[in-house]
């Protein structure tokens, strides 16, 4: 038996990958973050599907149905929302089954980051404007960012900034990043993208933090902050220059 991790991508339901979807429909047991993935991909789970909601499960509890499993010949569907590659923690549960000779396998997902840039009409490398996008988090009650990863450190870039899991701490994120960006940086903050409830805030460092309290904002948001974000003066992509076919 297999545990494949499947993206379940950033909550519309269908903007799972087909290869996710199928691993669904050929998997007789599915762990799901039921919290956060949607529930109508479990209907692409076949008849006398084995649902296990993993949202109040520890590690261990999680990893012994993964064994139970392998134990009974069955493969497993592991839904993750977004992509597994960002902030998933599949690597501890990839650690276990190493431990364990469990075979696993990854199937990429759309991740929220995508999904918000889709939301707002942007795209986050922009010519001359900004060609590096830095994806992270802040501590909170979560584990300690590593040494050099907090915010000052990276906002000294001035690289397009995404930030997952950070809205409840919007305004020590607002007060680290205008040393760097400057209060008119163009920020925006994206919460619950794809789905029909999707909301969409657009400002700068200077208000963002005041948009959010208002719209009542607390989780399930993603904060972008760059000058991609306002670009329009910006030269044409070399991919699509004529100079590219001169010799």
């Amino acid at each position: 038996m297999t545990v494949r991790f499947v993206g379940a991508g950033p909550g519309a339901a269908d903007l799972i990958t087909v290869r996710g979807r199928d691993v669904l429909a050929a998997s007789p047991v599915c762990l799901y973050a039921g919290s956060l993935v949607p529930p109508e991909l479990l209907a692409h789970c076949p008849p006398g599907v084995r649902l296990v909601d993993t949202a109040r499960l520890a590690l261990d509890e999680i990893v012994a149905e993964m064994l139970a499993a392998h134990g009974a010949g069955l493969d497993v569907a592991r839904l993750h929302s977004g992509d597994p590659s960002v902030l998933s923690a599949i690597a501890e549960q990839i650690r276990h089954l190493d431990a364990a000779g469990v075979p696993y396998q990854i199937v990429p997902g759309v991740p929220a980051f995508a999904a918000a840039a889709a939301a707002l009409g942007r795209e986050l490398t922009v010519p001359q404007v900004g060609q590096s996008v830095i994806l992270t988090r802040v501590s909170a009650r979560s584990t300690p960012m590593p040494p050099g990863e907090d915010l000052a450190t990276l906002g000294a870039s001035r690289a397009t900034l995404v930030l997952h899991l950070a809205v409840q701490r919007v305004d020590a994120v607002v007060a680290d990043l205008i040393p760097h960006y400057g209060p008119g940086c163009p920020a925006a903050v994206v919460a619950r993208a794809s789905r029909p409830d999707e909301l969409v805030l657009r400002g700068t460092l200077g208000d963002i933090a005041e948009q959010v309290h208002t719209a009542g904002i607390v989780r399930t948001a993603v904060i972008i902050v760059g000058a991609v974000l306002g670009a329009a003066g910006f030269p044409d992509s070399h991919l699509y220059s004529t100079d590219r076919y001169r010799p």
